[in-house]
């Protein structure tokens, strides 16, 4: 008797398969999402590295879900983690990218629409506080597009010196 059960449990639901085969297509698709050299990266076998590039290039909607139940089908056939892994990576990159831009754009934004406060918060003093942040910055280049962010936004002119600040201030981040 003990045996039906240990053979009950090891056995899995019909609705646990399509999960889990849809979780793997699922997977497929986000493989899909990837730019190339993002799949390159990504360990997978010859086959399904094949089905994924060509399903990039299917453009019909029946064709496409065709290519897509393909890549799910060799998705279980493989093991998933690895995938998974640098999917994971992608995302904690992605993550870390969009963190510095923000940032980026926080220092972007409190340099243009600085107010002196008093004699301790002055302009200078947040230039410095930055310069102490990012010590390998460029002093002079720095002090220059803030200066020229600023007049453009007093001028109400096309926001270029600032657009080049923060791109300036995102690459000071990476470094």
């Amino acid at each position: 008797m003990p045996k039906v059960k240990k053979d009950r449990e090891e056995k899995k639901s019909k609705s646990q398969m399509k999960r889990e085969m849809h979780s793997l297509q699922e997977l497929g698709e986000a493989l899909l999402a990837l730019s190339p050299e993002q799949q390159a990266a990504v360990p997978m076998p010859a086959e399904l590295r094949e089905a994924i590039a060509f399903a990039a290039t299917v453009t019909k909607h029946g064709a496409r879900r065709r290519q897509m139940q393909l890549i799910g089908k060799l998705m279980r056939e493989t093991d998933p983690a690895p995938i998974r892994e640098a999917l994971g990576g992608f995302d904690r990159e992605r993550q870390r990218n969009i963190l510095q831009a923000k940032k980026a754009e926080k220092w972007r934004d409190e340099i243009i629409h600085w107010e002196d406060k008093g004699k301790d918060r002055t302009y200078e003093s947040l230039l410095e506080k930055m310069l102490h942040h990012f010590p390998h910055a460029d002093r002079q280049r720095l002090r220059q597009l803030a200066r020229n962010a600023r007049k453009e936004k007093e001028q109400e002119a096309p926001p270029r010196s600032s657009r080049l600040l923060y791109r300036y201030l995102l690459e000071l981040q990476k470094e």
